[in-house]
């Protein structure tokens, strides 16, 4: 899309914002009785179907209901579900939003490992794609069985059990079993030999009120430009005991998944060949042998856009918790949730031998000998790195009331034990791998970590009603973190440049006083104005190996200047919005709801992991990549979002965010000073616009939807972007009365296309360089996907 194309749909998407722009404005100059609040929120209770709705909190929060999520594709991804909300930019390779290794989410310029995340209150870790701390949400639950989820784009509850929740939280709630028994069967086929398979059965209501559920999925899609295979099996299972003394909910969570990952796209000034997809060759092996030379090489033309012939990444997650929400007393509750978690997960990637400094690596343990015999004859070696966590915690939370006061208070505790394990395994010619089993007999250990976390948070707030229309929240939190690793495998002396021994230790970090003060008005039963305060940090990450970690540095020196020197990242968060959801008579226009939200964040102590001055040298006695604080951001922002009625068969829904994140220092990498001050954030947008047009004829429903993502810097300097995007999606929905009747009740179809104009672009852009150079995935194809609903 050329720049005039996306300036005058940017403009087109924009236009309604304008006119629910002036309707807040109205809306809140006509202000009701506050005194009359209870009889005017009765009458507005009735629901109003909205693709988002805004909660009642003293902070920046929308929810999106189970419909609405679904709509989006049956099965999607809650995280890729959130794209259609202010703020958020997500993409990922699939529709449904399941591959991991390609995922990108940023939310006012924090990336997705800087947010927080939870599933009914469990903490799901900070979503890197080299597991250590959690699982992703579509692992955690079906998604056909999530009940809603609430993004928090500013700061999330004091209580939100995460160690990273710089830039806001993301919190999933399961559904309930339903009151009566019932079987729900869904089947999914489309594009790419599509099959998605959801099974559901609610026992209903039985015993002293008990009602449970268990549900069961199998997914399967071919990757769009080549020959691999996602998907896997889900299970859940869920009761719920609802009694005088409380509530008992007991959850499950079974998850076996495979996602075939994809290389990017590697930009440069010195690339020639930079193709669109760079597509794996699994399985036509001898395609594969052809592509390399005599010796393993990858040719010469390719450059650093070479080919590999597989990889994936499996994971296989058990998640349970048990949870009692006690009475205490008309106004007293006590609420004891403990949880486990256990992952079992490897990523794979099959390669050429001769790449990447992969040669004096294997010449290493190899020393003189064929490393094309070695490695199978094949020219070709897999490479794994396997994950293992084992999480167990415990939250607890007391809840009260007297005279004008909700007090709350309660901690967190979490003990993980991870490790990551890299190896290499042979590729045999005549017996070649797939990458959808586990590779055995490895000949080579490069290296393995173990790491020890025990994480501690406590929080205190009081909600206080200074009348009956304005309410002051103010607390704080605690976050303590005890963290040890170990490396029983130590890579030989070579394996890694420039390091003779990796890291082990223990670094502890505490912030016993994280404020937070925020406010809420309710101008009216249907208006309200809100603001918020908040300082939240991010633990350091525990893992080993690789990522931002201390555990990655590539020595015991470098380790030990950062124990001394480092400061965990911080950021202090100020909004203040608007927010609306009225019934109207203004001809056409029946209903109208809608937020806005602005915000400034001070960003400090930011993470980066840099070349080493000659001073730092000097230090840790070799020139080896150091982690270290290089500066703050600062990020201001505005949100706009609302949807307008026209009865109830029209709805015409429009977000528009703006988010400006500059770095305010420069920083020295090496002997070069890196100019970054004053530099925005790259790969998160300064412009995105998000509309969705639902139509209702007869039992027919007609959703059209569309996101606009602006331009994104792809360096930290600054001197190369990817251009702007437009994506369309058209959804169908309806009922099929000729199925309904006896045993078959509430049948109805799903008809959803995906860039329903197959836009072809850059849908995501790694950042990994501060000049010169950037990669990026593509944007896959028009797709189509016919669901088919039925209960019995």
């Amino acid at each position: 899309m050329n720049k005039k194309i996306s300036a005058v749909c940017f403009a087109a998407l924009s236009l309604p914002m304008l006119a629910m722009a002036a309707n807040v404005a109205a809306a809140v100059a006509d202000m009701a009785d506050p005194a009359a609040a209870a009889e005017v929120e009765a009458a507005a209770a009735a629901p109003i179907a909205t693709v988002e709705v805004a909660t009642r909190k003293t902070r920046s929060s929308v929810e999106l209901g189970k419909n609405e999520l679904q709509k989006i594709l049956p099965g999607v991804n809650p995280l890729k579900a959130l794209q259609t909300l202010p703020g958020v930019s997500f993409q990922t390779a699939d529709p449904w939003g399941n591959n991991e290794q390609n995922l990108s989410l940023f939310i006012h310029g924090f990336s997705g490992s800087q947010l927080g995340y939870t599933l009914d209150g469990v903490p799901l870790g900070d979503q890197q794609y080299g597991n250590y701390n959690g699982l992703s949400p579509q692992r955690a639950i079906t998604s056909e069985n999530v009940g809603r989820v609430i993004l928090s784009t500013g700061a999330g509850d004091l209580s939100t059990a995460s160690t990273s929740n710089l830039g806001g939280t993301i919190e999933t709630f399961s559904s309930n079993p339903q009151p009566n028994r019932n079987l729900a069967v869904q089947q999914t086929v489309g594009s790419y030999k599509t099959s998605r398979t959801f099974l559901r059965y609610d026992t209903g209501n039985f015993g002293e009120g008990n009602s449970a559920y268990i549900s069961g999925v199998h997914h399967e899609q071919k990757a769009w430009d080549f020959n691999g295979r996602q998907g896997g099996d889900q299970f859940n299972a869920k009761f719920v005991n609802d009694s005088s003394l409380g509530k008992l909910t007991l959850y499950l969570a079974y998850s076996d998944k495979i996602e075939p990952n994809e290389d990017s796209t590697v930009h440069s000034a010195t690339e020639k060949y930079q193709p669109y997809t760079r597509p794996f060759m699994y399985p036509n092996f001898q395609q594969a042998l052809a592509y390399l030379s005599a010796t393993g090489g990858t040719p010469a033309a390719d450059g650093n856009n070479y080919r590999n012939y597989y990889s994936d990444a499996q994971r296989t997650d058990y998640l349970t918790y048990a949870k009692f929400d006690m009475n205490l007393g008309e106004s007293t509750s006590w609420s004891n949730q403990v949880y486990y978690h256990n992952d079992d997960g490897v990523g794979v990637v099959a390669g050429p031998i001769g790449v990447a400094g992969l040669p004096a690596l294997f010449a290493v343990y190899f020393p003189g000998q064929n490393l094309k015999q070695v490695f199978g004859n094949s020219g070709f070696a897999t490479r794994t790195t396997e994950y293992a966590i084992n999480r167990n915690g415990w939250l607890s939370t007391l809840n009260t009331e007297f005279g004008d006061h909700k007090l709350q208070a309660g901690f967190w505790f979490e003990h993980n034990r991870s490790s990551a394990y890299r190896r290499w395994y042979a590729l045999d010619v005549n017996n070649p791998s797939s990458p959808y089993d586990r590779p055995s007999n490895p000949l080579i250990t490069q290296y393995g970590s173990e790491i020890d976390n025990k994480v501690v948070q406590l929080h205190l707030q009081d909600e206080w009603r200074l009348s009956p229309d304005l309410r002051l929240q103010a607390g704080f939190k605690s976050s303590l973190q005890f963290a040890e690793g170990q490396f029983p495998v130590q890579p030989k002396v070579g394996a890694i440049a420039n390091s003779t021994a990796l890291p082990v230790g223990e670094i502890d970090t505490k912030k016993w006083f994280l404020p937070q003060i925020g406010g809420r008005w309710d101008i009216s039963a249907q208006d309200q104005a809100f603001f918020n305060v908040q300082k939240n940090m991010r633990q350091f990450v525990t893992y080993g190996g690789g990522g931002a970690s201390p555990w990655s540095l590539s020595s015991q020196g470098a380790f030990d200047l950062f124990k001394k020197t480092a400061k965990p990242e911080t950021s202090i968060t100020y909004e203040a919005g608007l927010r609306t959801s009225r019934r109207l008579n203004w001809g056409a226009v029946s209903a109208f709801d809608g937020q806005l939200n602005v915000y400034h964040v001070n960003f400090k102590d930011r993470l980066l992991q840099i070349s080493p001055t000659s001073v730092i040298t000097s230090i840790i006695g070799g020139n080896l990549a150091v982690l270290t604080n290089v500066g703050s951001v600062k990020t201001n922002g505005v949100d706009l979002s609302g949807t307008v009625h026209f009865g109830r068969n029209f709805s015409l829904y429009n977000a528009v965010s703006y988010n400006q994140s500059k770095y305010d220092d420069n920083y020295v990498s090496g002997k070069d000073t890196v100019f970054t001050s004053g530099k925005k954030v790259p790969g998160s947008p300064e412009w995105m616009d998000k509309f969705a047009a639902t139509l209702t004829v007869a039992d027919t429903e007609f959703q059209l939807s569309g996101d606009y993502v602006g331009k994104r810097y792809a360096t930290f300097t600054n001197d190369l972007s990817v251009k702007s995007y437009f994506l369309t999606n058209l959804g169908v929905s309806g009922k099929l009365p000729f199925l309904n009747g006896g045993w078959i009740k509430n049948a109805r179809y799903r008809l959803n296309v995906t860039n329903l104009g197959d836009r072809k672009g850059d849908l995501n852009v790694v950042v990994g360089a501060a000049s010169g150079t950037y990669n990026t995935f593509p944007i896959a194809p028009r797709q189509g996907f016919l669901t088919f609903m039925a209960d019995i």
